[in-house]
Parts: structure tokens; sequence; C-alpha cells
């Protein structure tokens, strides 16, 4: 039962990574190439990383220029720029696209902690499911015969504190790019 935790763990850490991933892509007001690292392009018949189509780059500290590599996929590229609920308006020269980062106000600030909890929900979540999936597996060993009921009780314990040891870390998380985005 101990390897599986250690699934269970590393399973509940994917969930925070991806959201500190996630997160890092949300500006505070200066330009980023992460910042579009949410994006996806609808791109040869499927949904793909904005990376997966172009090149990001970072000319001057409130500008991103995207090159796109397939002159077909500019049009796809700005629209899922412009639909990424990033709050930019990207302006296309060519196979280039100028995204101008406006200056952070306080409305903007509120809408990138919106989406911010956005995130910090979804980890919640996958936390929430990987906690289902092992407390599904060790009833099923208790079922079976496999482990007894006092395990199964310590397990279940062991489980739920795990949980909430990493659903507090994704608020603790959450908690630091709030304050994060209100300082810039």
């Amino acid at each position: 039962m101990a390897s599986e935790l250690k699934d269970l763990e590393r399973r509940m850490q994917g969930a925070v990574d991806a959201l500190r991933k996630e997160l890092a892509g949300l500006r505070t007001g200066r330009a980023s190439p992460s910042l579009l690292d949410p994006v996806r392009v609808s791109a040869y018949g499927s949904d793909m990383p904005l990376n997966q189509v172009a090149a990001v780059s970072v000319p001057e500290p409130r500008m991103l220029t995207v090159t796109v590599w397939d002159i077909n996929n500019i049009k796809a590229t700005e629209k899922a720029i412009r639909e990424s609920e990033l709050g930019l308006n990207p302006q296309t020269e060519g196979n280039v696209i100028r995204i101008p980062i406006p200056e952070l106000n306080e409305e903007r600030r509120k809408d990138l902690i919106k989406v911010a909890h956005k995130y910090a929900e979804q980890a919640r979540i996958a936390i929430r499911n990987v906690r289902r999936d092992g407390m599904d597996s060790m009833k099923k060993q208790e079922k079976d015969g496999d482990i007894g009921q006092d395990e199964a009780r310590k397990t279940s314990d062991e489980i739920q504190k795990l949980t909430d040891k990493t659903i507090a870390e994704v608020d603790g998380v959450l908690a630091e790019k709030e304050e994060e985005i209100m300082q810039v």
C-alpha cells in the first residue's frame, strides 16, 4: 500500500506542478514568453500548443512577438490569442503577430485573480479525483480481502491527510500569485 500512496502523492503533486505552470503564464505587467503557454491553436486538424506553430519572443519589456511558421495558421493563431482569456489584443503584420502588453489596471488585476482562482479550482478537482481513485482502489482491496478493515481505515486517513496537505499547497501557490498580481 505504501507504493500506492507514493503514486497518489506523485499524481497529486503533478496537479500542483501543472497549476504552477499555468499561473506562470498569467502576466503580471511584464512581457514573458511563458505568458502564451496556455494558448492552444487549432491547426492541422487538432488543438496544438502555440509553441508548436510559432516562435514567441520579447523584443521589448511591454511587447511580445509571435512569428508563425506556416502562413496558413496566422488567423487561427491570432484568434487563439484573442480568445485565451489573457486580455491580449494581437495585431498581425505579415507572418508576425505583435502583442502589446497593456499596463495592469485594478479591473484587469481582478480579472487575472479570477483566472488564477479558476486554475486553482481545476487543480483541486484533479487532486480530489486522485483521492477518489486511491479510495476506490483501497476499498476494492478491502473487499477482495487483500487488506483488513484496520489497515483500510488507516490508509483512508493517510490518503485524506495527503489530499489536505496538497490542497493546502495549492492554496499557498494561489495566495502567492494573488499577492504578485496585486503588487505589480
